[in-house]
């Protein structure tokens, strides 16, 4: 058995020390959108595969026997190349996906299809906004200039925002409830702006607004290609020893 992990979140942190403690030979490969990784025990590549096709290329090249897609779930290109690779070179796929957040008692969501249409509900008089959605999907929300925006970044971002008033912070979750409650009431926020991540490493936020009464502006999971999909570590694990008997 050889493994391929498609990583970038703390679950795949969490798999690749799990299948270096079980001494599988794997490999974590990481998009290297953040300039420092969290730390694991598996040898890694860093980077772009070049498309499905590339993929395809790694996966017999390396002799790969299993793909854990456990990137992020607003990952869609690399999912649907993950897909497409392992349709082509005939290699078990199983996605390692948490379910998405659902609403509770007290939550105030408004449940948008995507970041233009978050950027629609925002409103137009000014208002102090955590925008809780990665540095690769800000610049939309330029044309809502007017707002005071807090966004928080694992590394400070190497190249000027376009958003006129807006403050970063600097920092690697898991966040607690009480910290991320009191950061928000310290900043004085007043409208969460998040993608339905689901997961427990990011909830922290969605928990503080609710305490505090915020309205949620929630980004639903765009539509991802058909595999199979396991929500934990240890399932991935099972998985992973289903599929070696099958082989064996």
């Amino acid at each position: 058995m050889r493994a391929l992990i498609l990583g970038g979140t703390g679950d795949a942190n969490q798999l690749a020390d799990a299948l270096a403690c079980e001494k599988i030979d794997a490999i974590y490969s990481y998009a290297g959108r953040t300039q420092i990784p969290l730390g694991h025990s598996l040898p890694m590549r860093i980077g772009g595969f070049g498309g499905a096709a590339g993929l395809a290329d790694f996966l017999l090249k390396e002799r790969i026997t299993h793909v854990i897609d456990a990137t992020h779930p607003f990952a869609v290109e690399m999912s649907r190349h993950a897909v497409e690779a392992c349709t082509l070179t005939g290699v078990p796929l199983v996605a390692l996906e948490r379910a998405p957040w659902t609403r509770m008692d007290g939550d105030n969501w408004i449940e948008v299809t995507d970041i233009n249409a978050a950027v629609a509900v925002l409103p137009e008089r000014r208002a102090r906004v955590f925008l809780a959605i990665g540095r690769q999907h800000i610049a939309p929300f330029a044309a809502k200039p007017q707002h005071a925006y807090m966004l928080r970044f694992v590394d400070a971002p190497d190249r000027e925002l376009p958003l006129p008033d807006a403050e970063i912070i600097v920092s690697r979750g898991p966040f607690t409830l009480q910290s991320d409650r009191e950061l928000m009431r310290g900043r004085g926020i007043e409208w969460l702006v998040a993608r339905n991540s689901g997961g427990y490493g990011a909830r922290a936020k969605i928990d503080a607004a609710r305490e505090l009464g915020l309205p949620v502006i929630m980004i639903a999971r765009p539509a991802l290609p058909e595999r199979k999909r396991v929500e934990s570590v240890e399932a991935a694990l099972a998985w992973l020893g289903h599929e070696a008997r099958l082989g064996a």
